[in-house]
């Protein structure tokens, strides 16, 4: 298929160009600026130049694509909900309007990410269909779920995929564990006996994978390897695999936020999540722990750097 990607040079859309050019998809990759378009067509996909906030940069190639998967989202200019209402209407009604060439499944796919902090604390088990409560951080993205889901028709099925948080290569907030317990020094909000969710990168570019080209994948979708870690057990894992084991801080939530904002409160949740729907895909973790394969992510986040 003919897939248009947002992010394809970031943490989880580079995961996920990987699981798409291996899946032998035709994948057109939007990015910013010469040296990411390098970095993707060196991959095997086909860049487009553009700016996420600047539809008329990348309409024309949307139109011609059989699906569209984002993943991006502009961290930097604080407009980000803002930005990632323009993309999503955007791809939409790309995706409605008449193929212009080759030949292609039934309908039409958009795939959102989300993420599974929309939940809130969850403390017990919660599936796809559970409530949500959203942490502050993530306060508007329900709005942006609804209406994805909602945009679904006959020629148009919709996705929204919530990742646990992510882990494997070189970033992402475990990643920055690692560089703290590198250097010395890991800070935890609270008392660290929390839950994460929990997602291997490349496991969560499976399931991305699988989405796009089930005719049945529909709605919403949690990715996490269900290993219930607390983040202590996670910090805990690090020490023997670093030169001296780090001392470990926890900040009380007051004095994060002073210093975080409301990414404090959303490292501070305690979630436990479960993922039927994406197991129904014949979605499986190939990972189910951090804790459990510290030695090897530590050393996939030793490369990554360098």
């Amino acid at each position: 298929m003919r897939i248009f990607l947002t992010g394809a040079t970031g943490y989880i859309g580079s995961a996920v160009l990987d699981a798409l050019v291996r899946g032998g998809h035709d994948v057109t990759a939007l990015v910013r600026d010469n040296e990411k378009a390098a970095r993707v067509t060196a991959k095997g996909a086909r860049p487009v130049i553009g700016n996420l906030a600047d539809p008329d940069s990348y309409r024309a190639a949307a139109d011609a694509q059989d699906g569209y998967v984002h993943t991006a989202y502009d961290a930097v200019s604080g407009k980000g909900p803002a930005t990632d209402r323009v993309v999503i209407d955007t791809l939409l009604a790309a995706a409605r309007r008449p193929r212009t060439a080759g030949s292609a499944p039934a309908r039409r796919f958009f795939i959102y990410t989300s993420g599974v902090w929309v939940l809130g604390q969850a403390p017990e088990a919660a599936t796809e269909d559970a409530p949500i409560n959203p942490s502050p951080i993530v306060a508007w993205r329900p709005d942006l779920e609804d209406l994805v889901v909602n945009a679904a028709s006959a020629q148009l099925r919709t996705v929204v995929i919530r990742p646990g948080v992510v882990y494997g290569g070189g970033g992402g907030i475990v990643g920055d564990i690692f560089k703290a317990a590198t250097n010395g020094l890991v800070r935890v909000v609270g008392d660290g006996n929390n839950h994460w969710p929990l997602v291997y990168d490349r496991d969560l570019a499976d399931l991305y994978a699988r989405a796009a080209v089930n005719d049945r994948a529909e709605g919403v979708y949690h990715a996490n390897d269900e290993g219930d870690e607390r983040v202590n057990d996670i910090v805990a894992s690090i020490g023997p695999h670093v030169a001296f084991p780090p001392d470990v801080r926890h900040v009380p939530i007051e004095e994060a936020r002073s210093k975080m904002g409301p990414f404090a409160d959303a490292l501070l949740l305690d979630q436990v999540v479960r993922s039927p729907r994406a197991r129904a895909l014949g979605w499986t973790p190939s990972l189910h722990s951090v804790s459990g394969n510290a030695a090897r992510l530590l050393g996939e986040w030793r490369a990554a750097r360098d």
